[in-house]
């Protein structure tokens, strides 16, 4: 008899009783993925985190995955290549994917630089789950704030394939929101992004966390 190693045609989906609409309803709102994404230092995380906050005393069910921290663990063996960027945004992708699919509203706050790794991201998630946040600050800016030091460390040469500084930024052509951070503070952005996720949430019964 001939030997076969597994591989993705020995694999067959197995499909879960639970399904994603019973999650929603039994959470009281929808699942979204938020995909947050801009230049270092123009305040990803901090506004994600921020919105996490703000969903989750309104009784939401939600979690942040922050491109740093993936790194510590999912992603820690993915350097900042060109092929290692996208794979990076794959994995992600799929993780929030997963989120979703347990009635979980997911926030993604990665630099994400490349237009078509997004659209792939994208691609995954059905008809309004997805909705990219584009926080648009100007690379002087980021760099004047360059809360890390990574932009001194760029320009120095001591850090190599750095986004906006030897690699390069694709903005998102058509962001479903765009938040200017050089002129809103993190609460400004917060509330200029609510409305438009509590709209899609369809909320029922979430309810404010005592």
């Amino acid at each position: 008899m001939k030997n076969e190693n597994l591989n993705s045609s020995h694999i067959t989906w197995h499909q879960s009783n639970i399904k994603k609409k019973n999650r929603q309803k039994l959470n009281g709102h929808k699942s979204i993925m938020i995909w947050f994404t801009g230049l270092s230092g123009s305040g990803k995380s901090t506004i994600a985190n921020a919105l996490q906050n703000e969903l989750f005393n309104k009784g939401i069910h939600c979690y942040l995955l922050d491109g740093d921290n993936l790194r510590y663990g999912i992603n820690r063996n993915l350097t900042f290549s060109d092929e290692d960027r996208k794979e990076n945004i794959r994995r992600t992708a799929e993780v929030g994917k997963l989120f979703v699919d347990a009635g979980i509203v997911v926030l993604a706050a990665l630099i994400s630089p490349y237009e078509e790794d997004r659209k792939k991201a994208r691609s995954l998630f059905e008809k309004d789950e997805f909705f990219e946040v584009y926080i648009n600050c100007s690379l002087q800016e980021c760099e004047k704030r360059d809360p890390k030091g990574l932009y001194k460390k760029a320009r120095l040469g001591e850090i190599s394939q750095f986004t906006g500084i030897s690699q390069p930024y694709e903005e998102p052509k058509n962001p479903d929101i765009q938040i200017n951070t050089t002129n809103l503070s993190v609460k400004e952005s917060v509330q200029k992004i609510l409305p438009y996720i509590f709209k899609k949430l369809d909320l029922k019964n979430a309810r404010k966390k005592e």
